[in-house]
C-alpha cells in the first residue's frame, strides 16, 4: 500500500467513525435526559431516586390563561425608577411578557437569552412592532438591578436603538400576585445557599399579550422558536388569541443544602449530555485516527521490505 492509498484509507475511515457520531451523541444524549440528575461541582451524592416531584413544586405551575385579561392597573417601576402602570405599555401594539427575577443564580438567565437569541432572527422592530416586558417576582429587587439587566440584554441583542421598546419592571408584592395570578404562573419562594427564603422555585415561560392586554399564547422552557415567535405577534397585533401549547416544564429548584436534597436543574441537563458526549466522542476518534496510522504505517514498511 502506497502513501496515497494509506491516506485514501484514512479518510475512508474517518467518513465512518463521522457518520456514528450522530447516533452515537443522540443515544448518550437521550441517556443523560432521562436521567435527568445533575449535580453542581461540591454538591453531595444523590439519595433514593423518586418518580414524584419535590413536594415544594406541586404549586409550581404554569396555567394557561389564554384570552384573559392581565391588570392593566398593575403599578410597578421601570428600570429608571418611574412609577408605571402597566396599561402604559398597551394600546398600540403587542408585547413579549416575562416573569422572572433578576438574581435568579440558574434558569431567569437562560430564559432570556433564549428570547434574545430567537428575537435576533424576528424581523420587528421592539418599541416599533412590539415591546418587550420583563417583570421581577421578587419584591426586593429594585430599578438598579433591573437597570443593570437592561443594559446586558440589549447590549446582547445589538440593536441599542431598540432600547425605548425594552421595559425591565420591579414592584411590590400586590402588583406582583395579581400579574402571576392572571398569567397562570405559580411559584414557591425557597431557601437559597445560605438558609435565607431568597430565592424562588418556578417554571420557565413566556407569554404573547395583544395590544388589549389579553394572553394570546404561551411558549414554554427556554428555547423559543423565531418563526412561532413571529406568527405569535401577527396574530397578537390583530387581537387574535393563539391555542395551548403542550405544558412540558422546565423547572428552577435550586439545591437546599439544610435539607441536603439536590434540586432539579432541567434546563442543565441536555447541556451537561452535550459536554460528556463530545468528550468521549472525541476520545473515540483520537483512538481510531492513532490506530489507523500505525496501521498504515505498518503497511508502508512492509511494502518496501517486500519490495
Amino acid at each position: 500500500m502506497n502513501s496515497s492509498s494509506a491516506r485514501r484509507t484514512i479518510r475512508r475511515k474517518a467518513s465512518i467513525y463521522g457518520g456514528m457520531i450522530a447516533p452515537m451523541a443522540l443515544a448518550m444524549a437521550l441517556g443523560v435526559s432521562a436521567a435527568a440528575q445533575v449535580a453542581a461541582p461540591g454538591d453531595k451524592a444523590m439519595g433514593e431516586q423518586n418518580d414524584h416531584l419535590p413536594t415544594v413544586l406541586n404549586k409550581v405551575k404554569i396555567t394557561q390563561n389564554l384570552n384573559k385579561m392581565i391588570p392593566l392597573d398593575g403599578q410597578f417601576r421601570d428600570e429608571t425608577g418611574k412609577d408605571v402602570r402597566m396599561g402604559d405599555y398597551f394600546g398600540k401594539r403587542p408585547a413579549i411578557l416575562a416573569l422572572v427575577y433578576y438574581e435568579c443564580p440558574m434558569l431567569c438567565s437562560e430564559e432570556l437569552n433564549g428570547l434574545v437569541g430567537a428575537l435576533e432572527m424576528v424581523k420587528f422592530t421592539p418599541g416599533k412592532d412590539f415591546d418587550v416586558i420583563v417583570v421581577s417576582i421578587d419584591p426586593s429587587e429594585g430599578p438598579e438591578l433591573a437597570r443593570a439587566k437592561k443594559a446586558m440584554y440589549v447590549k446582547r441583542y445589538g440593536k441599542p436603538e431598540t432600547a425605548h421598546g425594552w421595559h425591565f419592571l420591579t414592584g411590590l408584592q400586590p402588583s406582583i400576585n395579581a400579574l402571576a395570578d392572571a398569567t397562570g404562573y405559580g411559584y414557591v419562594r425557597v431557601p437559597g445557599p445560605d438558609g435565607k427564603l431568597t430565592q424562588f422555585a418556578h417554571a420557565s415561560a413566556i407569554q404573547i399579550v395583544t395590544t388589549e392586554g389579553k394572553i394570546a399564547q404561551y411558549y414554554m422552557g427556554v428555547e423559543y422558536s423565531p418563526r412561532d415567535i413571529r406568527l405569535g405577534l401577527v396574530e397578537a397585533s390583530e387581537n387574535k388569541i393563539g391555542s395551548p401549547v403542550d405544558a412540558i416544564l422546565t423547572y428552577c429548584y435550586h439545591y437546599d443544602p439544610s435539607l441536603n436534597k439536590h434540586s432539579l436543574v432541567v434546563a442543565r441537563v441536555v447541556q451537561l449530555g452535550g459536554i460528556f458526549t463530545v468528550l468521549i466522542l472525541g476520545g473515540f476518534m483520537v483512538v481510531m485516527f492513532r490506530r489507523d496510522a500505525a496501521r498504515a504505517a505498518e503497511s508502508r514498511t512492509e511494502t518496501k521490505v517486500n519490495g
